[in-house]
């Protein structure tokens, strides 16, 4: 697993401002990604599954990014968790998340 990254202005901003309620926000963090039965591979596919489904594009595009650059995660398998999020969530979804994808492994 990477070091620890908060995207957010708000979030930076809170570990300089608040550091206990940052470092509980660390603490979530890493319990959540210490999973005791799925891996941190098939966490990360399930976030950028969830992350493919916001409005707003950045928190997939990271989403893909890091998981690309760290896990080798291959665009094959990008397009099994794209098939997933064209059945739960719909063509909207798909079609936004889809653009990105090709523009990161083409």
């Amino acid at each position: 697993m990477s070091e620890k990254v908060f995207y957010g202005k708000g979030v930076r901003r809170i570990k300089e401002e608040d550091p206990e309620l940052y470092e509980s926000i660390e603490d979530l963090d890493k319990n959540i990604w210490n999973s005791k039965v799925l891996d941190y591979r098939t966490q990360k596919l399930i976030a950028i599954a969830i992350s493919a489904t916001s409005p707003e594009s950045s928190s997939f595009l990271k989403q893909v990014s890091k998981a690309k650059k760290e896990l080798n995660i291959t665009k094959d398998e990008m397009m099994d968790v794209l098939k997933v999020v064209l059945l739960t969530s719909g063509m909207m979804s798909f079609n936004k998340a889809l653009q990105i994808v090709n523009k990161l492994y083409d």
